[in-house]
């Protein structure tokens, strides 16, 4: 689901708006875009509630990622405190993909060794960074007090 569209409390703001920054920090010169998906009847049909999905966009080709772009789907789980308020989610699991015109060039999945895999892959270098994107963001989601999204 669209990151801008499924944001339904401040914790989740704050998470995504931490999300965005840590992606930022590895590619400053990367825009961001919180609505990767168009709003069609064939898009929607494979809309996963379950997750955020925003993409990164770079001012022209990034050789070392072999890419124009990165899309990310981070993969929640919502909790309920004991309450009955939501608490801020656990993050499963993060695909990232290295996107082109053509479509999807490589992907990452923090499943298994979290390799690379696809026809173009990125530079060693850029793939320690794309893995250490995905573990800063288990560790945002996991320590929610790091964003202020404690309650």
């Amino acid at each position: 689901m669209n990151a801008g569209e499924a944001v339904d409390s401040v914790q989740l703001a704050q998470a995504l708006a931490s999300a965005v920054t840590l992606v930022r920090d590895r590619f400053p010169a990367a825009s961001v875009n919180l609505n990767p998906w168009r709003d069609d009847p064939q898009t929607r049909r494979w809309q996963e509630d379950q997750t955020l999905d925003l993409a990164f966009h770079f001012p022209g080709w990034s050789p070392r990622l072999e890419c124009r772009s990165l899309l990310l789907q981070l993969r929640l789980q919502q909790k309920s405190k004991q309450d009955g308020s939501m608490a801020a989610p656990d993050l499963l699991g993060v695909l990232m993909r290295g996107m082109t015109y053509d479509g999807e060039r490589w992907r990452l999945v923090t499943m298994g060794d979290w390799q690379p895999e696809g026809s173009h892959l990125p530079q060693p270098e850029q793939v320690q960074q794309l893995r250490g994107i995905c573990r800063d963001l288990f560790d945002l989601f996991s320590n929610p007090a790091a964003t202020g999204t404690a309650a």
